[in-house]
């Protein structure tokens, strides 16, 4: 506890404050005893690795940092040998990048020059207590349960508006589509955002609870103004702000949980993050709508900033760092103070001194767009998860019409109560989805020493590929039909199938993208929120225009059109792999050393 309060935002300023003597490090306390390596170094000496399969350039990065250092130096490459084949160079040619012929192997030459002159700070040993991947179960679980709730916190707020909308119709005096702009406005927001603020968290001098810390403090105190506002115009930038602000977590919280769990274990905490997200924007219209229909479409936002607000109070106390390269950094910036040695760096300074921000925002702003476009898998996969998370925002509009004065004739508040149901469905699929990874994909990790292929990841996702049609059609034909109870078990389908195809398809692509990880998954976070953004706006005509039965059967045709996807990939996936020049091969599987991580006996103590 002690530790995660010292790495946390206040226990940060407390000791900067103090000049290490609140919260001390190790390396700060009375006879700390400096490891050999950092007093003297033999000049022919290379930097020791950690594990036997590890590239010696990346010990001590986290798996999200890595991902980003390999996109770094794939692009580089590309650019010496006037071969475009990450992406991120399209139409950028060496003269205009500012590199000579061979620029980009003499910068890699520089760096590798600038590692042999420096001293690398490594972790103390295989069990360092301060790697995250040595971290306590509790602590893991402690800083995972941060996270969600982070990411809840901001998840609510798009949909928090769903109640308020007719209330809100009369007080601005507008229709309900223009008023539904205060939804899509906040998903776009944070569509946007994690292009411009999720590659600040991985600069090892900044890290991610301080960017976290500050994004959910802007989104806090923008609730004010939201709730205060006395014209739309006004409303509609607060809502895109707040969205964007927020993004960090909904992009990035993945990172974290990567942070600390080794491949074979990151599915449990993932999906248990990842059920935060998809719960969120159900529990928000119950948690204001009965706010709403005593006090009015204001209290949406007063309620919004109680729970961000108490968010914030908590996580500036109890979220500590988690990226490996800035741990690591702040250790080396310690070394350097206590022995005087400026030769003592960490691999992330040595790196980041060489990178060009004008590269750096290529690969964070270009890349993603075009590996939508050129990889047949990141444009499958996009399109489908965006069509889920477009169907997901068009239940915000459909239950109202259902469950209200309209349809079984509920109260504002009581009328979202079956949005609970897709909170149900969820927490089963997680279950049954955590059985899955402990039966059958660990094992399969174990046996083939994480040689694992990408599409063994994919397995559920084609049971999830069912559950949507089957929710959305039984739900069409039995609102305002049958009892109420029936369209409410099948929402429950469509909390099912989320999370049966959200965490294969997520997993999916960083396995089968290793060196354009952060890519993929930008590209994916911003076609499936932009898609989402789009569809309460398309909905509310469709609803109204031929009724509740026929646009939920429209909608779940499209479902249906999509349902070969996860078994196209799984049986072709490696077929598209291999004509790909981003995508991992199965001869690089092969040909790789066995994976620690895939060893229980040695590693036995991470969780």
């Amino acid at each position: 506890m002690k530790d995660t309060l010292r790495d946390s935002f206040v226990g940060q300023i407390l000791h900067a404050a103090s000049g290490g003597k609140i919260l001390p490090y190790a390396e700060e306390r009375p006879g700390f005893e400096v490891p050999e390596k950092y007093k003297k170094r033999d000049p022919n000496e290379k930097n020791p690795k950690r594990f036997p399969n590890e590239d010696p350039d990346e010990h001590g990065l986290s798996e999200a940092a890595r991902n980003v250092r390999r996109e770094h130096l794939q692009e580089r490459r590309s650019r010496g040998s006037e071969e475009t084949v990450t992406g991120s160079g399209s139409g950028v040619d060496r003269e205009n990048s500012g590199q000579g012929e061979g620029g980009g192997e003499g910068e890699e030459d520089e760096v590798e020059k600038a590692k042999k002159d420096a001293i690398i700070v490594d972790w103390y040993g295989d069990d360092d207590p301060e790697n995250p991947l040595n971290w306590k179960l509790s602590k893991k679980c402690g800083v995972t349960a941060m996270i969600m709730l982070m990411t809840s916190s901001v998840y609510m707020g798009s949909s928090i508006w769903t109640p308020g909308i007719q209330d809100a119709m009369q007080y601005f005096g507008l229709g309900q589509v223009t008023v539904t702009l205060g939804l899509s406005l906040f998903v776009v927001g944070y569509a946007v955002g994690p292009l411009f603020l999720s590659p600040i968290t991985e600069i090892p001098h900044i890290g991610r609870t301080l960017p976290y810390i500050v994004c959910l403090f802007l989104f806090t105190v923008l609730q004010v103004p939201t709730a205060l506002v006395t014209n739309f115009a006004g409303f509609a930038i607060l809502r895109f702000l707040a969205g964007f602000v927020g993004s960090p977590p909904l992009a990035t919280g993945g990172a974290s949980i990567q942070d600390m769990y080794t491949p074979h274990k990151v599915p449990y905490a993932m999906g248990l993050w990842g059920l935060s997200a998809a719960s969120a924007p159900a529990l928000a219209p119950i948690v204001a709508s009965f706010a709403v229909e005593a006090k009015g479409w204001r209290w949406a936002f007063y309620e919004m900033l109680w729970l961000s607000g108490g968010s914030l109070a908590i996580l500036l106390f109890l979220l500590p760092e988690t990226s490996g390269p800035t741990i690591l950094l702040r250790r080396a910036q310690r070394l350097r103070k206590l022995t005087g040695n400026d030769k003592i760096k960490s691999e992330s300074e040595v790196e980041t001194q060489h990178m060009s921000v004008n590269e750096i925002a290529k690969m964070s702003l270009l890349k993603p767009f075009t590996m939508i476009f050129k990889e047949p898998i990141v444009l499958a996969i996009n399109l489908y998860i965006g069509l889920i998370y477009a169907i997901l925002y068009s239940y915000f509009e459909s239950f109202p019409l259902v469950y209200g004065p309209t349809g079984y004739g509920f109260s504002l508040g009581v009328s979202t109560l079956p949005f609970l149901a897709l909170l149900v469905g969820a927490l089963i699929s997680y279950s049954v989805y955590a059985v899955w990874n402990r039966v059958y994909f660990e094992p399969k990790f174990h046996k083939l020493e994480g040689r694992v292929k990408p599409e063994m990841r994919l397995p559920m996702s084609m049971v999830g590929a069912f559950c949507f049609p089957i929710c959305l059609f039984w739900f069409a034909w039995t609102s305002n039909r049958t009892h109420w109870i029936s369209p409410v078990i099948a929402s429950g389908f469509f909390g099912l199938g989320t999370t049966w195809m959200f965490m294969p398809f997520l997993t999916y692509l960083p396995h089968a993208y290793p060196t354009s990880a952060a890519s993929v998954l930008a590209s994916n976070d911003f076609v499936r929120s932009m898609m989402g953004a789009g569809m309460p706006l398309a909905s509310v005509p469709l609803f109204h225009n031929i009724g509740i039965a026929w646009g939920n059967t429209m909608l779940g045709c499209l479902t249906v059109l999509f349902i070969p996807i996860p078994f196209i990939l799984y049986k072709k996936g490696a077929w598209l792999r291999e004509r790909s020049p981003n995508a991992l091969k199965d001869k690089q599987i092969e040909e790789q050393e066995a994976d620690p991580a895939a060893q229980p006996e040695k590693f036995k103590n991470k969780s």
